[in-house]
Formats: C-alpha cells, structure tokens, sequence
C-alpha cells in the first residue's frame, strides 16, 4: 500500500484529535461528577437516569405536600386544644352557675367570664393559618368562618363558610384530609333533646325536669317520629287515686302505666314531674324536634341567662342543663376531630417515612449509573493524557520520514 505524506498527517491529526476528545471527556465527567455526559454514552443507562429523575422529583413533592399538610393538621390540634381548654372552664362556669344561693350580682359576675369565653371561642373558631386563610371557613378560606351579629333576634353566632373539606396527596395511591369545615366540627353540634308540656287538663304542674338525661335521650330516639307530629304527643292520664297511664296521642298506644301520688314525684323515661290532680286529670307532653346549635352560640345563650333578672327558676334550670348538654357534645364532637387528626398525622408521618426510603434507593440507583467512579475516571484521565502526549511527541518524527532528508 502507498502511503502518501497526507495520508500519515491525517492518521496524526485524527489520533491527536481523538486523544484530545477522550481526555476533554474524562476531564468534563471529574469536573460535573458524572459519567453520562449525552445520551449515547449509554443510551439505556440515559433512560434508566431520567426515570430515576422524574420519580426523584415526584417524591420530592410529595414530600412537600406532606408537610403542608402535617402544618395544616398540627394547626388545628393546637386550635382545638385551647377551644378544649375554653369549652372546659366555660363548662365549670355553667355548673357554678346552678347554685341556687347566687345573688343577681354573682350570675352578672360569672356572665362577664362567660362573655369572654364565647368571644374566645368565636376567634378561635375563626383562627387564620400563615397564608391568611381561616382554616375552618371550608373552600370559602378567603373570608372568616362565622359572624357574630348580637343584634340578631336568633342564631346570632352564623357559619358563613361551606363544608368543603380539601384533600392532599401524599403518595401515588395515599391522599388524607386537610382542613374540616366549621360546619361539621362546631356548626353541627347536637343540643339537648326536650319535651314541652302542651297541655293541662284539671291537673296542675308543680314541676317537671329530665333527671336522666341519656335514658330520655334513647326514649326520645326510640320514639321521634318526624313525619307524624302527632306520634310525638304523650299524654297522661289518672287513672286512678295512685296510677297514671302514658298513651301515644297519635297511634293510641298504652305506652306505660306508672305508679302516682297527687303533689308527688314520679318518673318517666329519665324525665320527673310533680303534679297536683285527680282521677280524671291529664296533661299532654310533646317531644321536641331534635336542633343542632354551634359551641358560641350555647354560651352566648347562657351569658344572656345570667344577665337576665326575670327569668325564672325553671327556665335557668332547663337553659344550665341545655348548656351543660350542648358543651358536653362539642367536646365529645372536638375529641373525636381530636383522635381523627392524630391518625391523619401518624398516616402522613408513615408515607413520609417510605417516601424518604424511596428517595434514597432511587438515588442510589441512579448514582449508580451516571455518577462518575474518581478513581477509575483518574486513573483513564492519565491514560489518556499519556497517550496524547506520545502522540503529540510521535508526529514529528513520524512527519520527516521522507527521502528527501536523506538526499
């Protein structure tokens, strides 16, 4: 074969240029760390790497989802701990307030405390996370959850939000909740189930209360019809010197047949009367629809109590046992939002934990493909750099090999 002088320079140049690429290479990947400089060094490598990547960035926002969310929820623990704290003392308040030796003055004095406590409670139920949204407003965030209006002639304590409730995802295939409304934990809050006395017949009612709160409360579950009003009339009936009979006004049914004594206490279902009559003698009792009534709204009603000089002594009674009743199913309505918010914390907690062990192999693995091993790319560095210093130092020599320099 003729080998030509342009031939051996072109060789030359293509090794010295090769040479110089490899060692650019290998001086790139020690510099960046990485050992995948384009996508043919290793094109299967490249997609296993941008894979790694995307499941890299998505758990990365999981992750700030997560705690997003665990702020969120931590929020309102902390919010309804000190509402705890406020229904609690508000609760001792009410009990106080059933001692019957208390002057006008004293109830004026517990009613200033209560007034507190229901404005504390109105701000609570209004409370704003960093981002100036109120937590408890439902999707309606941008404006506060209730308004107390006191010129109102009822409900004066108004849910103005919705009952929207916001979810986060936390993983592929775990979402928890963030926010719950107002309406749901403190808008919606059982009062006391009741009866009125609608009706006296020659009889007289001396007075009349629910004991037993809990076994009225079953009867009157047992018995509510809200279809039929006249299924909820009772009505009782002397029947003789010592009986009464209880029949259901509407379906004509004996429903009990009591022991009685005229100007004595008897009992029915958790509720007492003493009444004055005799044979012949009936009164009419009506089972009240169920309400709901919001935690601001109970005390505001009991701070108007104890400033109000004509009420009368069976009216308190009944609006301290309202209260009390009303305090108690917040609280139990709270503690179970409570327990609710520690198991989406301990949830979201979890995920985070597999999210985070997730992250590490995920980066491990894609380390393992494009990350660039020093000792090896050193060792290749040298090689290289060897190898175009001999070619740098070969091509002189091999360019005056030509008969010319021995003529």
């Amino acid at each position: 074969m003729r080998v030509t002088t342009n031939l051996i320079f072109d060789r030359n140049y293509r090794a010295i240029n090769e040479n110089q690429g490899q060692l650019s290479d290998i001086q790139t990947q020690l510099a960046s760390g990485k050992k995948l400089l384009r996508p043919s060094d290793d094109p299967v490598g490249a997609s296993q790497v941008i894979r790694l990547t995307e499941e890299l960035n998505k758990i990365t926002q999981y992750n700030r989802n997560n705690d997003l969310v665990a702020s969120s929820l931590e929020l309102q623990e902390t919010t309804l701990r000190s509402m705890n704290d406020v229904v609690n003392r508000a609760r001792v308040l009410t009990v106080q307030a059933g001692n019957g030796i208390l002057s006008s003055a004293d109830k004026k004095a517990l009613g200033a405390e209560i007034e507190q406590l229901r404005n504390q409670t109105i701000d609570l139920m209004n409370t704003q996370n960093a981002s100036g949204e109120y937590i408890f407003a439902g999707y309606q965030s941008a404006t506060q959850a209730f308004e107390f209006n006191p010129t109102a002639t009822e409900n004066r304590i108004q849910f103005v939000g919705d009952d929207g409730t916001n979810e986060i995802q936390l993983s592929d295939s775990v979402s928890i909740q963030s926010t719950t409304s107002g309406k749901t934990l403190f808008e919606d809050v059982r009062a006391r189930l009741n009866f009125d006395i609608v009706n006296e017949s020659g009889l007289t009612v001396d007075a009349f209360q629910i004991k037993n709160q809990g076994t009225f409360d079953q009867f009157h579950n047992n018995n509510f019809d809200p279809a039929v009003p006249a299924n909820n009339q009772f009505r009782f009936d002397i029947i003789e010197v010592d009986q009464i009979q209880v029949t259901n006004i509407g379906t004509g049914t004996v429903v009990d047949s009591l022991p009685f004594e005229s100007g004595e206490l008897f009992s029915f279902n958790g509720a007492e009367f003493t009444i004055s009559g005799t044979i012949g003698d009936s009164m009419d009792i009506n089972l009240n629809r169920p309400q709901k009534t919001n935690l601001a709204e109970t005390l505001h009603n009991m701070f108007l109590a104890l400033n109000d000089d004509s009420l009368d002594q069976q009216s308190f009674t009944n609006l301290i046992d309202d209260t009390l009743v009303g305090l108690d199913n917040g609280l139990n309505k709270m503690a179970r939002e409570n327990s609710s918010i520690g198991a989406r914390l301990n949830i979201a907690q979890s995920v985070k934990n597999s999210q985070l062990d997730a992250e590490i192999a995920n980066e491990q693995a894609r380390s393992s493909i494009e990350d660039v091993d020093y000792a090896k790319a050193s060792a290749e560095f040298s090689k290289q750099e060897t190898a175009l210093e001999a070619a740098f130092a070969s091509f002189p020599r091999v360019a005056n090999l030509s008969l010319f320099n021995y003529i």
